[in-house]
């Protein structure tokens, strides 16, 4: 499962091993200011939208979703598990991702965290 990190004016996701295969990546991170919505979802599955380049089963899904239209997505979501919806803005993030869906442990207090720094709404 993912991690998520608050350090100072940043956001960290770390992913696992299997999803940095998955993602092409060990961790993303962006400015807490590019953050401009945070929702903790009980369900991440049905977030996530569009085509993608990644991995997906009846359980997971693993990579980047949105790749021709739509919002492009970071994602390491699985079923069962509550996971976090990240609303960025892609010039301040860094101009990769739209959004981050994750699913991590104590989602709705990462959230409310997440929304004190960005300054956003939870």
């Amino acid at each position: 499962m993912a991690a998520v990190k608050i350090s100072g004016t940043r956001l960290t996701v770390e992913f696992s091993e299997r999803e940095s295969r998955w993602t092409g990546r060990d961790s993303v991170t962006v400015p807490l200011a590019a953050v401009h919505g945070v929702t903790a979802v009980e369900r991440p599955l049905r977030v996530v939208r569009g085509a993608r380049n990644g991995y997906q089963s009846a359980f997971t899904k693993i990579g980047t979703w949105g790749i021709f239209v739509g919002p492009r997505q970071l994602v390491a979501a699985r079923r069962s598990e509550p996971g976090l919806h990240i609303l960025l803005d892609k010039a301040a993030s860094g101009g990769e991702f739209d959004e981050i869906v994750v699913s991590v442990d104590d989602a709705a207090n990462l959230a409310q965290r997440i929304a004190q720094g960005s300054g956003g709404a939870a």
